[in-house]
């Protein structure tokens, strides 16, 4: 079969492809980004690129994403068109992923719980050589030592640890460091080194998540931040949302491909905090990663396809504890990854770490916590009780779904004003806008209803005079950066489509905030504090998210933004048993409603689709 080369710009990297291969499949072998929504089916539009050296035709159905200028320039779909000659391919900048605006939660000291026991120990013993009258075996003379030190437990070690024991424990006079992790009722041996290696003991907290992946590096004894990364998921390639992955992973040979981009990640980021602080690998020696059902099944390698299907099962919500390298993550060989446990299908260990780390099961209380992003999902609850739920926010909220929506990356529009008739905006970085993103939008909605633009059914006022305002192929839209303004010299509009898809969004969240609380029957002035988490929400106006409908009209005071929460709940886990075994204790309790059985939620989701919603009750503050 022959190959061709397929070179991407602006990056300048090439790969060699079998021909047949599409566009897309090639940028992955290269390691290069290209946008893609659907996962490769062709519908959304965003994997738009630009052929501008070798032939390349476009598929017959993609022609409709491009005008007849475009197509002339070369413009085709990267995952309907196949390689059958050498290539260049330009990226444009809508179709990249970069500069990120990625929650990390840096600002965080970090420190260990007084008393506290984390998940892996360095414990440094000095044992006495054998004699005739004590002539006990070597791993006995290594856990009547441990016992002496951390108490009566049971203690097994695997044979690789086994095998140079002798050897280890005679060369070093007795004298050596012993690698313990907690493991079911006992503890695990994971290594014997020679000396005493006790100060070179290293964690990893991850939050696996659907648009990201951000890492800390802590210092285990301490409890210290030593520093902290994140980079979009690869997986953004094989589609941006879970599903486009499933769908994926569950086509021959599919599975294999998603799983490594997410490894892959992982070594990325350990290899940046390693190299930032001039540590060795090796010596990190435990892993604890959290993310949504289909992320840890993804990270496992194990098979998602029922998750997505009736009645939504997953492998498995409680995961196994492992050698990080089983999976190929390139920390110390006998590192152990704890995979946080999953609650359902749609719930999973970033929301359990996000109690945990709200402290919502420790106090009597009630206080929530909603993550907003693809999924919006939603806990309430106190010491005594806890329930949960998600509901599917469509990919609105991440830019999708929208004509000229994005990512939080540079030259994204995020804050928008509309004052006295005159526009304003400002965008990430400061640069030439490319786009709307989630937070951007919000604003923008709130703006057009505010000032008449749009009414409370989202729907254009078509008697509109303002330069900004069109009516194109029959659908109006309005202009929020002019062509001239753009870094791709094409307008920046948001059109009455992309306001429903929008209100759709916002509706499914607060209908699923709402359903839930009816559930429990309680009214939201019962609910103490109303927890924000996510990226997304780390930028949302609360007054005007209030004003759309998206959060419940509760005091400003009560609401509370607090990052990265599922990163935050998995450093807790890395530093403490108690914690760990905390978030086990909090998948087990909690109540899941599935919303898609639960027939109060869809009348309450069509009762959402108004600005702020029909029920103006609900929103006495919101004044427009």
């Amino acid at each position: 079969m022959a190959k061709y080369m397929v070179t991407f710009m602006p990056v300048n990297r090439s790969t060699m492809v079998e021909e047949g291969t599409t566009v897309a499949e090639a940028a992955r072998q290269a390691d290069v980004f290209i946008k893609n929504l659907c996962g490769g089916e062709g519908v959304c539009g965003q994997c738009r690129v630009q052929i501008t050296s070798g032939n390349a035709k476009p598929d017959e159905q993609a022609k409709a994403f491009f005008s007849e200028e475009e197509l002339d320039r070369g413009y085709v779909l990267a995952c309907q068109t196949e390689v059958y000659d050498n290539l260049e391919v330009l990226i444009p900048p809508e179709t990249r992923m970069e500069a990120a605006k990625i929650i990390t939660t840096e600002g965080e000291e970090g420190e260990a719980e007084a008393g506290a026991v984390p998940l892996v120990r360095k414990i440094y013993l000095e044992m006495p050589a054998p004699t005739l009258e004590d002539n006990i075996s070597d791993i006995e003379r290594v856990t009547r030592e441990l016992r002496k030190k951390i108490g009566w437990h049971s203690y097994n070690i695997g044979l690789p640890c086994l095998r140079r024991l002798s050897e280890k424990l005679r060369q070093s006079d007795f004298k050596v460091t012993a690698s313990v992790a907690k493991h079911s009722g006992g503890y695990r041996i994971l290594r014997i080194d020679p000396g005493d290696t006790s100060a070179n003991a290293y964690g990893l907290a991850v939050d696996v998540g659907t648009t990201t992946v951000v890492a800390q590096l802590v210092e285990m004894g301490s409890g210290r931040i030593l520093g902290v990364s994140g980079t979009p998921n690869n997986q953004a390639s094989f589609g941006e949302d879970v599903i486009s992955r499933i769908i994926h992973a569950c086509k021959k040979d599919g599975l294999e491909p998603v799983h490594k981009a997410v490894i892959k990640n992982v070594n990325e980021l350990i290899e940046t905090l390693t190299s930032e602080k001039s540590i060795d690998r090796e010596d990190i020696i435990a892993i604890t990663a959290a993310g949504n059902t289909t992320m840890s099944h993804l990270l496992l390698g194990l098979i998602p396809c029922s998750i997505r299907l009736d009645p939504y099962v997953p492998t498995a919500d409680i995961y196994p504890q492992i050698y990080a390298r089983e999976i190929g993550i390139q920390i110390n060989p006998e590192g152990i990854l704890e995979t946080l446990p999953s609650v359902a299908s749609y719930v999973g260990g970033d929301i359990v770490a996000g109690v945990l780390a709200c402290g919502i099961p420790d106090k009597p209380e009630v206080q929530g916590l909603i993550d907003i992003g693809t999924n919006g999902e939603i806990a309430i609850g106190n010491n005594e009780w806890l329930v949960c739920c998600s509901a599917s926010a469509g990919p609105a909220f991440e830019g999708g779904g929208t004509r000229c929506g994005m990512r939080a990356t540079k030259g994204a529009i995020e804050k928008i004003e509309i004052s006295e008739g005159k526009l304003k905006y400002q965008t990430i970085g400061n640069a030439k806008p490319r786009g709307l993103c989630g937070s951007g939008l919000i604003d923008c909605i709130y703006e057009l209803v505010k000032n008449g633009i749009i009414a409370p059914d989202g729907k254009f006022n078509r008697d509109l005079k303002d330069d900004r305002f069109a009516i194109v192929d029959d659908i109006p839209e309005y202009t929020i950066a002019f062509a001239e303004e753009t870094e791709s010299g094409e307008p920046i509009v948001i059109t009455e489509t992309d306001i429903d898809n929008l209100m759709k969004s916002k509706g499914a969240v607060f209908a699923a905030i709402k359903s839930l609380m009816d559930y429990i029957g309680m009214g939201f002035d019962q609910i103490h504090r109303f927890y924000v988490a996510g990226g997304f929400g780390n930028f949302l106006n609360i007054e005007k998210s209030i004003a759309i409908g998206l959060l419940p009209d509760i005091p400003k005071e009560d609401i509370e933004f607090i990052g990265n929460s599922s990163l935050t709940g998995a450093r807790l886990c890395l530093l403490s048993e108690k914690a760990l075994e905390k978030s086990f204790n909090i998948s087990r309790a909690m109540t899941n409603i599935e919303l898609s059985n639960y027939q109060p939620f869809m009348d309450e989701f069509v009762a959402a689709l108004f600005l702020p919603h029909t029920n103006r009750k609900l929103f006495p503050s919101v004044t427009y």
